[in-house]
């Protein structure tokens, strides 16, 4: 794999604000490198993200009663299936982490853009020193036209 040669930038959003859908697809898109002008594929050049406050994500409708996610434990009869509202009071930062990682590719350069990602529940994190920049989470889309 080859490495973007210059660092990477730190991004922080506050889950609290955003719907779980649209925040995992930029925090995806920014850990894939694919707001950069540089963009290549095989070259791992995305950037870090922050998420505070992963237990106050919104969800829409009826998502937190339908919406279920399963685990297999690898014993017999070891399917588990849990509905978002239960993972998210259970265990929020496992939640964020999901969402993410199902965007990004299933390989080693998905797994390296997953260990990028930092959730935590509450609002302090302990990476101040990397100076991050708020995320951008809702972008103006691109119409024909205009």
């Amino acid at each position: 794999m080859e490495r973007a040669d210059r660092d990477f930038d730190w991004f922080v959003v506050d889950a609290s604000q955003h719907t779980l859908g649209h925040m995992a697809v930029a925090i995806a898109e920014t850990l894939m490198g694919k707001r950069k002008p540089t963009y290549t594929p095989n070259v791992f050049s995305g950037d870090g993200v922050v998420v505070l406050n992963a237990g106050k994500v919104k969800t829409t409708g009826m998502k937190h009663e339908r919406r279920v996610y399963t685990f297999y434990t690898g014993w017999l009869s070891g399917l588990k299936e849990v509905p978002l509202g239960e993972l998210r009071d259970r265990d929020p930062v496992k939640l964020v982490t999901i969402a993410v990682r199902r965007m990004l590719p299933k390989n080693k350069m998905g797994r390296q853009m997953l260990r990028r990602l930092k959730v935590y529940t509450g609002d302090e994190h302990p990476h101040v020193a990397q100076n991050p920049k708020p995320l951008v989470v809702h972008r103006e889309r691109w119409q024909p036209g205009k």
